[in-house]
């Protein structure tokens, strides 16, 4: 079987998976693996767990619009008729025109579809991104994002960074009076430490986190350790290491052979198997490459194949 045979193949199935049928031959005790396809976010938001980036749907370097803005709307559709039901983005992709791309592709929203943005991390211009922690920019922030989404609350805000020079208790104080005004559902954090997971939690609810991690990457361990023993969600940015980031050959090349697959599919599918909390988050701005990504979701690796990649990647 070739791999785009795998792909096609997989699609429907794949599609399902995403929308929260489970596939499982092996029981997941047996793997020691996590195979639930769905989460639940703050108790009362239940996503799948294999969700699209929206950031690579700009133009070149996250800045503009995309030279083919049909195709980027193509993209967005295609994720949501495969099952996606969780899209990420954040005001500073483009700037501003991740969102406003969402919107013009996708609304009126389809039920249960879940937007998440983020706001505190600024764009100066192309190449730079700057915190920006400041409390009155952090509200303007989530009105913006109100108004190029078309929404009147977001489902899941996230605080893109942590700015140095502005208390947490600042930013994060804005947020929660914007929640507490409605337009907020759920609160989320990214490149954070469980410290200051902790102290966030102090101030309002957490209900995610979105680190870097993958094969290649594993430097927020304790942070992901973290999320699971508190039911957070984690978030995964760069899940398969922003194209550049996988070691080519070994175990995982041998992995992706064995089940005529791509090794993006492949990190993937470690990825969705590693943790029940984890949400990967993969972006892309190719139809082919989306459908790919979502098979990815009925790939299932042998209990060998996942200790393999976990020791040798």
């Amino acid at each position: 079987m070739t791999r785009r045979t795998f792909v096609e193949m997989s699609l429907a199935t794949g599609a399902a998976l995403v929308a929260g049928v489970r596939f499982s031959t092996t029981h997941a005790s047996e793997m020691n693996m996590a195979t639930n396809p769905t989460f639940t976010l703050g108790g009362d938001l239940t996503v799948n767990r294999l969700g699209f980036g929206a950031m690579r749907i700009t133009g070149e370097g996250i800045w503009g619009w995309p030279a083919d803005r049909p195709n980027a709307i193509k993209v967005l559709r295609r994720a949501v008729e495969l099952g996606v039901n969780l899209i990420d983005t954040a005001d500073a992709y483009g700037p501003e025109t991740s969102e406003l791309l969402i919107a013009e592709a996708l609304h009126p929203y389809p039920k249960g579809l879940v937007i998440a943005t983020k706001g505190g991390l600024t764009r100066p211009g192309p190449g730079q991104w700057r915190p920006n922690g400041n409390p009155e920019y952090l509200r303007k922030c989530v009105e913006g994002s109100l108004k190029r989404l078309q929404l009147e609350r977001i489902d899941l805000y996230q605080l893109h960074r942590i700015d140095p020079k502005v208390p947490m208790e600042e930013s994060l104080g804005a947020l929660k009076q914007m929640q507490e005004a409605g337009k907020i559902r759920h609160v989320g954090l990214s490149e954070v430490s469980p410290k200051e997971i902790e102290r966030a939690r102090k101030i309002l609810p957490i209900v995610t986190v979105q680190n870097r991690y993958n094969l290649a990457d594993r430097d927020w361990e304790k942070t992901l350790a973290y999320c699971e023993k508190e039911g957070l969600g984690f978030m995964p940015w760069s899940p398969v290491g922003g194209g550049g980031g996988l070691k080519k050959g070994g175990a995982l090349e041998g992995v992706a052979k064995a089940h005529n697959a791509s090794v993006y599919q492949v990190a993937l599918a470690w990825l969705l198997e590693r943790s029940p909390v984890m949400l990967p988050i993969p972006g892309t701005a190719s139809v082919a490459h989306l459908e790919e990504n979502v098979a990815a979701a009925k790939l299932r690796l042998r209990p060998e194949e996942w200790k393999s990649l976990s020791v040798n990647s």
